[in-house]
């Protein structure tokens, strides 16, 4: 058999139009970023209007991408927000990526921590994916992609609420792979480890403030839990959602994609 027009590895995703939740800064807009330089259009998804306008002037790749605002933390704002742009086109990728909690031990969370937190990741997740469903359906293309965090494989110390919910999280995505891989839908997690980004510049602060430990020692302990003896950087994260995303990852669905250097234990 020749191989003279074999594609090796086809990555174009020109003519796909892509939603990426959170995509004014960190991995949403890694994602966003490295998605429009492989020819897809995109739609930023964010609640900060003037944030979005300024990172639409920075996108690469085709002139006409677009934002919608939304506020990730009232669901109906959420699916009003979509329900207007698959009115108008069809998405064939969707970017699931939403700030984390705060953090804190589970056993002092209050019980509207875990409510809110609910509302923001899963039931926006399902909105939006029950959104974009029938684009992809009829177009026989569909990634979605979300990001949540490698405590769905281990949970993370003192980050109680946020680990209880990324695991249901994970959960419902599995669900979403096995009921529409026949449509050629795949629905895959991508998880990041400590990676340098405002949320992580959270985390170490408040460790700081709590344990009276600089910041650049807790950094650095990050750092070195990790076989890499580095912490990640958002674009490291935002190539491994643009290639889930891509032709290449046709039959790579349901699964947890740790990005974070090697410092996950379970295999």
């Amino acid at each position: 058999m020749s191989n003279e027009h074999k594609e090796w590895m086809p990555l174009d995703l020109s003519g796909k139009t892509a939603v990426v939740c959170g995509s004014t800064q960190g991995i949403g807009w890694a994602a966003a970023s490295h998605l429009a330089g492989l020819g897809a259009r995109i739609i930023l998804l964010a609640r900060n209007e003037e944030s979005l306008k300024k990172a639409l002037s920075n996108l690469p790749g085709p002139a006409n991408h677009a934002f919608a605002v939304a506020d990730f933390s009232d669901p109906n704002h959420v699916h009003s927000a979509i329900q207007t742009v698959v009115k108008k086109e069809i998405i064939h990728i969707l970017v699931n990526n939403t700030g984390g909690p705060a953090g804190g031990p589970i056993v002092n969370a209050e019980i509207d921590a875990f409510r809110n937190t609910f509302e923001q990741h899963l039931v926006c997740n399902q909105i939006l994916a029950q959104a974009v469903l029938p684009g992809m359906k009829s177009a026989g293309y569909g990634r979605i992609i979300n990001v949540i965090s490698t405590s769905v494989k281990q949970p993370l110390p003192n980050l109680g609420v946020s680990n209880t919910i990324r695991g249901a999280v994970a959960s419902w995505a599995k669900t979403w792979a096995n009921e529409v891989g026949v449509y050629g839908i795949t629905v895959n997690n991508v998880l990041p480890g400590a990676t340098n980004t405002a949320r992580l510049d959270q985390i170490i602060e408040n460790k700081s403030a709590k344990t009276s430990t600089p910041a650049d020692k807790i950094r650095q302990q990050m750092a070195n839990a990790v076989p890499m003896k580095r912490t990640g950087e958002p674009d490291e994260v935002g190539r491994a959602i643009a290639f889930l995303a891509s032709p290449s990852a046709s039959y790579i669905s349901g699964v947890n994609l740790p990005v974070d250097g090697g410092r996950t234990s379970s295999l």
